[in-house]
């Protein structure tokens, strides 16, 4: 059988549709496959009484990238969105990232001086010297009262893991600052697609063949006989057959509800940071955009252990899984026709100016 494409990109998320971007413009032939009933991944849109419901969770765009933030703003708008949530522990509000304003509610510590002093004191007392695990890391960072209140609760209903044990360098991104900026995001380019993030995927895609509800692996050997190469997004386990066994995942669940009136909690996201809570966060997701309509639309995302009947949205890091997922990386190399790229093909928790940059550079090479 003759070959009708260059490259036949399975899943249409953000590493699928930005390679094919660029193949396209490069003159190749791609078509791009979806088991969903619609393009974008993870970063697709529902409009919802005139709001666009992020229907996979809160995807704000953030990156120190030039290069990144002029790709993506070649296709749509970007507003000036900054992400600046709130965290509720047992009705009390405070403020995120940890800065001080969150020092001052819980001390009232007033200078970085007096806040550093106290985290210092908290360390002594529990005598951390090297950071064992994300429970020792936590409070190293940012001391005993924010942990116990703000971090732990929040981490173990979110990995499903005791955080003494999980490992220490998942806590490392955690943003600590000595000012009092709310901005959660460090990044000099930030903000939200105006529209939604259906306008970025519909410019990538534009002029490319996308078939939806189409499951890959239902004609594997048809999809590899149609196409030169293959570039895969899905779980690499998936791809060989699960061989060497299960890699984990985390997965989630949505609890969306319209409500009837215009403004339900003033900002974007409150997160719950109680054990006993079982979401992590609500999110209201008119905010993203400035929304004025009349009602407002909030979603209430619950972590779970993932099985094969749910939908996978970010790896596992321990040693087990990462060991695992170096043996399954040894067979995607021994592929000649086949790219591994994305979260999934990847295993690894990449945010989505990273899976963009990624996709660049791998389409350049």
């Amino acid at each position: 059988m003759k070959t009708k494409y260059d490259y036949i990109i399975v899943g249409s998320g953000l590493f699928g549709a930005v390679f094919a971007y660029k193949m396209n413009q490069a003159g190749h032939k791609c078509l791009v496959i979806d088991k969903r009933d619609h393009k974008g991944g993870n970063i697709y849109c529902e409009n919802v009484e005139g709001i666009n419901v992020h229907k996979y969770g809160p995807h704000i765009f953030h990156t120190h990238s030039k290069e990144v933030w002029d790709f993506v703003n070649q296709f749509v708008e970007f507003n000036h969105f900054r992400y600046s949530p709130l965290a509720n522990y047992k009705g009390t509000l405070y403020n995120l990232p940890f800065n001080m304003h969150t020092f001052y509610q819980f001390w009232g510590t007033q200078t970085p001086e007096e806040a550093k002093q106290k985290i210092e004191e908290q360390k002594a007392e529990l005598n951390i010297k090297k950071p064992q695990n994300l429970e020792e890391q936590a409070i190293s960072l940012v001391g005993n009262d924010v942990y116990e209140r703000l971090i732990k609760g929040y981490t173990e209903k979110q990995r499903g893991r005791n955080a003494k044990d999980l490992p220490s360098f998942i806590i490392k991104r955690l943003p600590v600052r000595y000012t009092y900026g709310n901005n959660y995001f460090n990044d000099k380019y930030q903000g939200i697609p105006i529209g939604g993030y259906n306008k970025l995927i519909d410019g990538l895609l534009e002029g490319i063949d996308v078939q939806l509800n189409t499951d890959y692996f239902e004609n594997k050997s048809s999809f590899d006989e149609m196409g030169t190469k293959v570039v895969y997004t899905g779980k690499i386990d998936e791809f060989f057959d699960y061989q060497l066994g299960y890699l984990n995942y985390r997965s989630l669940r949505f609890e969306s509800e319209t409500l009837d009136k215009a403004n339900h909690q003033g900002i974007a996201a409150i997160n719950y940071t109680e054990r006993e809570v079982p979401y992590t966060h609500i999110i209201e997701h008119k905010h993203f955009e400035y929304g004025t309509q009349d009602k407002t639309v909030i979603t209430k995302e619950y972590p779970q252990e993932w099985d094969k009947d749910k939908e996978p949205y970010y790896p596992v890091n321990d040693e087990t899984n990462s060991s695992l997922y170096n043996r399954y990386k040894k067979l995607a190399e021994a592929e000649n026709n086949v790219i591994f790229g994305g979260r999934l093909a990847e295993y690894k928790y990449y945010d989505m100016h990273q899976v963009i940059a990624s996709a660049l550079k791998r389409a350049e090479k």
